[in-house]
């Protein structure tokens, strides 16, 4: 298949700057998650983008960039997990989502 990819990357590295601008910036931590999630899900348009862009499908019948942007949402989800385990530790302990907060949680 020919085409450009160009306005999906673009779109993609959009999405990953207001993720990184969002993790630098914000101090809640739920709202630092949904940053990280942006970024990932930037991170998962690139590969999908590149893999129905390039020609070949990677040997298997299965496209490669499809596979790996399965495989980021599959951590996406276990990430998503832990790190809500983690936000509603540190409320029950803190009553505060502050991050700044988090090195209170040692013993």
């Amino acid at each position: 298949m020919v085409g450009d990819p160009g306005p999906y990357l673009l779109l993609a590295a959009v999405l990953f700057v207001i993720g990184a601008f969002g993790v630098i910036s914000r101090r809640g931590a739920i709202t630092i998650l949904m940053s990280i999630e942006l970024m990932l899900n930037s991170a998962n348009l690139a590969l999908i983008a590149v893999s129905r862009f390039l020609p070949g499908d990677g040997g298997a019948g299965v496209p490669d960039g499809q596979v790996i942007g399965f495989l980021v949402l599959a951590i996406a989800a276990a990430e998503v997990a832990v790190g809500l385990a983690i936000v509603i530790a540190m409320f029950r302990l803190r009553e505060s989502v502050d991050v700044d907060l988090a090195r209170l949680l040692r013993w």
